[in-house]
């Protein structure tokens, strides 16, 4: 349920209204807006009629929330969410370009890829220490070597840290080194990690399950929400369909309705959306112009010898004419880099 208050409301009479709300045993989120004060109520509202509620006078509207997401619902929080790392805003004006190598391999292969990065205009370094493959055989990552490794190429370049983890156990390692906790695709649902993450203080990175809906990558983001971290992250990194010329198959069309539903920043990933370097650049321009506020793309020194993901991979000189490219299509739709 949400409630509605009229412009100028007392704080007074909005805090009354929130203890007698409380007292029902439901939990209020407010938001307050340059004009307006929102607020959202989480629990059994089926013991509240918006006739009690309109009796206050103060109230300017009462609407009932038909979607199982409250948290990342827009209309508990009508205005957009920009999520702060080190000075760095996801979500406003300026498009947040994240890059970095599927896989950490080595000191010198993930900072000489963030200098070069960094040079270009990204703003984070993404990197993987611990990979889920869908091969047991197939390379697992540096682990906590790898994070050591990231740590170094963030001394060196002052780049936020982006880094994925698998399982509950590795989350509290990971906070130690990573400025944002990338949750993978595959892990979407798993709902033991997404509380755990839910409970740090790090914004959360939350990548589309493979054949997810819309309606479960948002139960996803509520999930982590309802844990008391609201910093979360929506990215769209394509999704399976019968096409198999293409890695994955990217979703443009869930920018704009992730962007009309939830509050939420949305970014896209489309190197593992297409998984081949040549198709990263169009998917990159299609991602701003559909109202992304960031992306997500694998940038390596050496493709044809990368320990994970090469083919989708591209590089750093073809990262900063990218970067360039992609400022004009922002400044088109009114965004910048």
């Amino acid at each position: 349920m949400i409630i509605i208050m009229k412009p100028g409301a007392p704080a007074s009479e909005i805090e009354k209204l929130i203890n007698k709300v409380e007292k029902l045993g439901l939990t209020v989120h407010e938001s307050q807006g340059a004009n307006y004060c929102v607020l959202g109520l989480v629990g059994d509202t089926s013991q509240i009629e918006p006739s009690q509620l309109y009796a206050n006078e103060n109230v300017e509207k009462v609407l009932r929330v038909q979607e199982p997401y409250k948290l990342a619902n827009r209309l508990f929080h009508p205005e957009d969410t920009h999520i702060e790392v080190e000075g760095r805003v996801i979500g406003g004006k300026a498009i947040t370009i994240i890059a970095g190598p599927c896989s950490v391999e080595s000191e010198e292969q993930v900072t000489g890829i963030a200098e070069e990065v960094k040079k270009s205009g990204a703003s984070f370094l993404r990197g993987g220490a611990f990979k889920p493959r869908s091969s047991p055989y197939s390379f697992q990552g540096l682990r906590s070597k790898g994070l050591e490794l990231l740590k170094i190429a963030k001394e060196k370049t002052g780049l936020p840290i982006v880094t994925e983890v698998m399982t509950p156990a590795l989350v509290e390692e990971a906070v130690e080194y990573a400025d944002i906790i990338q949750i993978g695709a595959r892990n979407m649902q798993n709902y033991d990690l997404l509380k755990e993450v839910g409970r740090t203080d790090r914004p959360i990175l939350l990548k589309r399950g493979l054949a997810a809906t819309i309606e479960e990558f948002l139960m996803s983001a509520e999930y982590i929400m309802a844990e008391g971290n609201e910093n979360v992250i929506l990215c769209e990194r394509g999704i399976r369909t019968f096409e198999t010329y293409t890695r994955n198959t990217l979703d443009i069309s869930a920018v704009p309705i992730l962007k009309k539903l939830s509050h939420l920043p949305v970014i896209v990933d489309p190197s593992h959306a297409s998984g081949m370097w040549w198709l990263v650049e169009p998917l990159s321009m299609a991602a701003i112009a559909a109202g992304a506020d960031g992306l997500i793309i694998e940038v390596h020194n050496d493709p044809a010898n990368a320990m994970c993901d090469g083919e989708q991979s591209i590089k750093p000189e073809r990262f900063d004419s990218l970067v360039k490219s992609l400022g004009k299509v922002a400044e088109a739709v009114g965004r910048s880099i």
